[in-house]
Parts: structure tokens; C-alpha cells; sequence
């Protein structure tokens, strides 16, 4: 086997699907459920954390790495061990909770500018987004769009930097990450709390990323067909993953502290989207503060918008055979794009319809909570399978945090159905 000889890369070029990834876990969807956490149970949900980190890890790596083992992306995996219609169904309800999902955030993300600027320009502002997220997409070649959303990713200090603007009872944080609360009034929360952690979208989207890296890098190959590229793909893989699940962790420790230790700590709980959580903040916490919470809303829902709708875009384009990938013209794969168009279009149109926009949400994940349970079991199984994955299945450490986190999401979606 001859050697991998290209040149190391340093740790920021490293960085890519996985942070990407990572970042996007923390869309204004996400936002809300962790300042709901934080305002309704001040410290008490922060041991979910020291959960999620681990088990989302190891299911995005096994994404991952079936994208780069492979050179195909998930539905195409799930293709050959499910039947045709069953793997439509799911492509199906995939973008349904998708496209929810970009209807919500774009809401959000018009509410967060409304409230910046002031006066009735929500809706115009939603519209902006979407615009200039889909126009993103559509026109900027897949090299030069995966660089603005990484830079993008650096947004999310602002919930970094919000914790210490803001005064932390640091004792009772620690004994929040130590000390499991859980009571009937929790429960819906902590299931949410996985639900808007570990996601499908997510490992559609750096699945098919990976895929993006084989299809358009002239040195790149499936290591199944070139296996002397392992060692050095492996490391980069590993790299960028822990690093975007742990920023993804990160930010949502943030934001659960910095919400209980303001609205909590002055009996602010009744917290319902993310623009609640910054308009709550003013008073509590001071203009500055508000700003950071606003603008990292706006900032990370541009993020995560085209993450969406692209990962519904693959999961649909594999499953119809169709071209894909956002390196090609819009013209070169139609079907693609028209997916992408649709979940975005389709989102603005929720916001003008007489919808309930928190029933929405729920229902976005109660299916994302239905759809994570099969597919994150057709993954585990697709990455042990010698047929599939060549030499390179997953590792017994692996496998066993890859499973448990499908039935920690089993037993969510179970719950959800019960509280």
C-alpha cells in the first residue's frame, strides 16, 4: 500500500463538515429550547450536556466517515439495506421537519432583527434572509460557500462572551452538570433538548459534505478505492468533529447559563422562541447583552438555513438518483436545487399561514424525533458491514457510543409520545 504523500494540513484547514455541523446544531430553534431550559430550570438540565457531547460525537463521526469511506452519501447507504419506499417515506418526513425548521428559524431571525432596528419589519427582514440565503446557494460554488459558513460559525462566541457579562452562581452551575434533575415537569424539555441536539439533518449534512470532498478534490478518493488515504482523512475527520460538536456543546452550556443565571435568577420562565429569550434579556441583563443574544440568532440562522435545506437537498437527490452537490450549477443539477428552492420557499410561505409557530416546532420534532431512531440504526449498521465499509468499519468504542446514543433518541422519541 503506497503512503498518503500529500502535504499535512494545518488544524484550521482541518476544520470543515464537522464544524459546519456543529455550528448549525445551534439554529434558533436550538436557541430557544436551550433559553427554555436555562429561564424554566435555571441550572438544574446542564447534565444533559455532559450526554449529548459524547453521543452526538460518535454518531456525526459515523456519519462522517461513511460519506468518506464510501463516497456516497447516507440515503444512497440506507438504499441497500431498506426498501425503496421506506427509504422515501423518511426522505419524506425529513423534509417536512426541515423545512418547518427553516420556516421557524427565518421567523426567529426576522423577530431578532425587528427587535434590533424596531418598528414592523419582520417580515421583510424574513424574506431578506431567505432570499439571501437560497441566492447563496444557487450561484456560490461549494469551495467558496463552505468558507463563508465556516467563518460564519464564529458568531457563536457571542453566546461565549454573553456568560461573562453576566454574574453565575458558578457553584450551582457545577452542581448542574453533576447532579441529574429530573421531574415530570422536565421531561418535555429534556426530551427536546435531545431532540434539537441530535438531529437527522445534521448527519445527512455532514455525510453528504464529505461526499462534496471525494466528488471535487482531484486527489481525493472513497477509501475503500484508496485506502493509503485513511490515516490522514481519519485524523482530519476526528479533528473536525469533536472540535464542531464541542463548540455545538459549548454554545448551548452558554446559552443555558447565561439565561438562568438572568431571567431565571429575576423570575423571567415563560420563554417560548429565541426572540423571547433577547427581548427578556433587555431588561435583565442590559442593552449590550441583548444585542450579542439578537444578533447571534441572526448569525446563526443564516448558518444553519442552507444547512437545512441542503441536507433535505441530498437526502431527496440520492434517493431519486439524481446529481448533487452545491460545487454544480443550478442548471447542472435541477432536481437538486429545486429541493433546496422548495424547503425555502415553502418555509417563508409557513410563516404567513394561520400556524401556531411553537405548535410547529413541536412537530418538527416530534418527526425528527421518529425519523433519528431508524436511520441512526440503519447507520450503525451500515458502519459495520464489511460489504459497505471495507476494512474501514467502525471501531467496538465507536459502535458502542453510536448505539447508545440511538437508543438515548429511541427512548426521546418514546417520551415524547407518553408526557
Amino acid at each position: 500500500m503506497r503512503e498518503d504523500a500529500r502535504p499535512p494540513r494545518s488544524v484550521v484547514k482541518q476544520l470543515g463538515p464537522g464544524l459546519i455541523t456543529g455550528a448549525a446544531d445551534d439554529d434558533p430553534s436550538g436557541i430557544a429550547t436551550y433559553s427554555q431550559a436555562g429561564a424554566q430550570f435555571g441550572f438544574g438540565l446542564l447534565w444533559t450536556m455532559v450526554l449529548t457531547f459524547p453521543l452526538m460525537t460518535a454518531i456525526q463521526l459515523v456519519s462522517a466517515r461513511i460519506g468518506r469511506v464510501t463516497g456516497r452519501g447516507l440515503t444512497a447507504n440506507m438504499a441497500e439495506l431498506l426498501p425503496g419506499w421506506l427509504v422515501t417515506g423518511l426522505v419524506v418526513l425529513l423534509f417536512a421537519a426541515n423545512t418547518i425548521n427553516i420556516g421557524a428559524n427565518l421567523a426567529a431571525m426576522g423577530a431578532a432583527a425587528q427587535l434590533v432596528i424596531g418598528g414592523d419589519v419582520s417580515r421583510a427582514f424574513t424574506i431578506g434572509f431567505a432570499v439571501a440565503s437560497l441566492t447563496a446557494q444557487l450561484f456560490v460554488p461549494y469551495h467558496r460557500y463552505a468558507a463563508i459558513l465556516k467563518w460564519l460559525t464564529l458568531v457563536l462566541l457571542a453566546y461565549v462572551a454573553l456568560v461573562f457579562m453576566v454574574k453565575v452562581d458558578w457553584a450551582a452551575a457545577g452542581r448542574g452538570f453533576v447532579m441529574p434533575s429530573v421531574d415530570r415537569g422536565s421531561v418535555t424539555t429534556i426530551v427536546a433538548i435531545f431532540g434539537t441536539t441530535i438531529s437527522p439533518y445534521l448527519f445527512f449534512w455532514q455525510s453528504a459534505q464529505e461526499v462534496e470532498e471525494v466528488d471535487h478534490d482531484d486527489e481525493a478518493e472513497p477509501l475503500t478505492e484508496a485506502p493509503e488515504q485513511a490515516p490522514r482523512e481519519f485524523r482530519r475527520i476526528d479533528i473536525d468533529t469533536f472540535a464542531g460538536m464541542a463548540v455545538s456543546n459549548l454554545v448551548a452550556i452558554a446559552i443555558i447559563i447565561g439565561t438562568a443565571a438572568t431571567l431565571h435568577a429575576s423570575g423571567k420562565t415563560d420563554i417560548s422562541t429565541a426572540a423571547d429569550a433577547a427581548e427578556a434579556l433587555k431588561p435583565v441583563a442590559g442593552q449590550f447583552a441583548f444585542l450579542i443574544f439578537s444578533l447571534g440568532i441572526i448569525g446563526t440562522g443564516l448558518l444553519a438555513v442552507p444547512v437545512l435545506a441542503g441536507s433535505a437537498a441530498y437526502a431527496a437527490s440520492e434517493a431519486r438518483g439524481w446529481k448533487c452537490g452545491l460545487e454544480y450549477k443550478p442548471w447542472e443539477a435541477r432536481g437538486f436545487y429545486a429541493v433546496i428552492a422548495a424547503a425555502t420557499l415553502i418555509g417563508i410561505a409557513i410563516d404567513w399561514l394561520p400556524i401556531d409557530p411553537i405548535k410547529a416546532l413541536f412537530w418538527s420534532a416530534v418527526i425528527n424525533g421518529v425519523v433519528a431512531v431508524p436511520i441512526m440504526a440503519v447507520m450503525m449498521i451500515v458502519a459495520a458491514r464489511h460489504a459497505a465499509m471495507g476494512r474501514f468499519t467502525a471501531s467496538p468504542m465507536l459502535m458502542f457510543f453510536g448505539w447508545a446514543a440511538t437508543l438515548v433518541m429511541a427512548v426521546a422519541a418514546v417520551a415524547m409520545f407518553i408526557v
